[in-house]
């Protein structure tokens, strides 16, 4: 039995739509135009419409925003790293607004491996933790699981990876 026979069978895909189960394996990464703002406690932390997302199969996007559009004012490097097999060695970040901390709500990659060498200045955000995450003006869903920090719109069909069961997707 291959890997995947254990995957479920795509969801329709509508008008407007993409399918995650189109999205490639291994990762890639691409530049996209849409709007992104994340919202906490009433302030702006991230403002941008030149940030990359990385599609792969099964997973809805992950966006990486231009430091230059994110108030750095609130991010704090914590100690925490991780290791992806296409992207390299990542570190995380903390948000602080105010009295709010929210660890390792972000993660970046300052040495990509040249695959993904766009997104080196760039940190990803886990939807959350946040008042407001939107992309072109429309509320994002986490991806399922807590693990991953993909970001659901209307956009893309799925099922995700993340969900009960999904483990070998």
């Amino acid at each position: 039995m291959t890997l995947a026979s254990h995957h479920p069978a795509p969801n329709p895909v509508l008008a407007g739509q993409e399918s995650v189960w189109d999205y490639p394996r291994p990762q890639v990464a691409e530049q996209t135009a849409r709007h992104i703002r994340i919202i906490c406690r009433d302030v702006v932390l991230a403002d941008t419409c030149v940030a990359w997302r990385t599609l792969e199969t099964s997973h809805p996007p992950t966006y990486y925003i231009p430091q230059s559009d994110i108030a750095m004012a609130h991010l704090v490097a914590n100690s925490g790293t991780s290791f992806c097999e296409w992207k390299g060695q990542a570190r995380y970040w903390d948000v602080v607004v105010g009295d709010t901390r929210l660890v390792g709500a972000g993660w970046s990659y300052p040495r990509p491996s040249p695959r993904f060498a766009g997104i080196a200045n760039h940190i990803a955000f886990y939807a959350a933790p946040f008042d407001q995450v939107l992309i072109d003006g429309e509320q994002v869903t986490p991806q399922p699981g807590g693990f991953y920090g993909g970001w659901v719109t209307a956009r893309e069909a799925g099922p995700f990876k993340g969900v009960p069961g999904s483990q070998f997707w």
